[in-house]
């Protein structure tokens, strides 16, 4: 196919879908559909064994949430009543694997999802990585989003945290579907040796980081969990780099793998036996 005639028929689809999500974010507004319920979320607690783990940071607390797709399913009042629950865990570090808006990134958009991420709080910060959404959207944009919202983007980059001596290491990669993760420039950036978190929009990408041997845990999300979920048989929805690990913990080599169902939903805002997660991850000392 024509490389030209192919990006004029997703631009079409790109601005169809955002005047889809126009209108339907209207009528969600003025019928008062996306009110907060906390009963809506889902809240998994994992504890997650870390060889060499240093004892200073056993019971380490993460707080995961994944693909906010704000102005769709999520809107001013649900994601308020989101960063009131987070708040109240008093986390050590929170962690959001991208996609923070859909297909559309207006002035109103970014200030009122400016005003609700900026609320986040944790002793050692707020990390994030872009998803595909995020760069359809605008990276420049999302970029200073996150910047105003006092949340540090980790696509490509690693964070430190210390204590003491010690080091835990936080490194993300930015979209692996659009083929902008820079795993080896990560790596290289990274110290040779102690406990590192991989923050990954898609989840499939798990089967290449895992072959590193350099992480202990990924943190990802991208397939919403599919949104519908047959239980003892799983989703039967699943998007690229979400087809092997769509939702939940797996085991990847020596690494373990969480992909979380995600805040917000996309192209169809339902979801059947698939509820949104906040995730709460704590971190526990083991023998390797």
């Amino acid at each position: 196919m024509n490389p030209t005639a192919n990006k004029t028929r997703q631009d079409f689809s790109y601005t169809l879908r955002a005047k889809i999500q126009k209108i339907s974010s209207n009528f969600a507004t003025k019928t008062n559909w996306r009110n907060f319920n906390p009963k809506t979320f889902q809240h998994p607690q994992l504890n997650i064994p870390i060889p060499h783990l240093p004892p200073i940071f056993h019971n380490y607390h993460i707080i995961h949430i994944s693909d906010i797709h704000y102005g769709q399913w999520i809107a001013t009042e649900r994601l308020k009543g989101i960063t009131t629950l987070i708040n109240q865990t008093h986390p050590d570090a929170i962690v959001i694997t991208g996609d923070f808006v859909s297909y559309r990134l207006d002035e109103k958009i970014t200030e009122e999802l400016t005003a609700q991420l900026k609320k986040l709080q944790a002793k050692d910060g707020v990390f994030a990585v872009l998803g595909n959404h995020d760069h359809w959207a605008g990276t420049k944009k999302i970029k200073t989003l996150l910047k105003k919202s006092n949340i540090k983007d980790l696509s490509n980059q690693i964070h430190i945290i210390k204590r003491k001596e010690f080091k835990l290491i936080f490194a993300g990669v930015d979209s692996v579907m659009l083929k902008k993760a820079q795993l080896e420039t990560v790596i290289k950036k990274m110290p040779k040796k102690g406990p590192a978190i991989l923050l990954a929009h898609e989840p499939d990408f798990a089967s290449t980081s895992a072959l590193t041997n350099r992480f202990n845990l990924q943190l990802s999300g991208h397939s919403h969990g599919g949104q519908f979920y047959i239980p003892k048989l799983g989703t039967p929805f699943r998007g690229p780099y979400a087809l092997h690990y769509p939702h939940g913990l797996y085991k990847i080599n020596n690494m373990t793998l969480f992909t979380n169902t995600g805040l917000g939903t996309n192209s169809y805002w339902l979801r059947i036996n698939c509820p949104p997660q906040i995730a709460t991850i704590n971190l526990l000392k083991c023998t390797p």
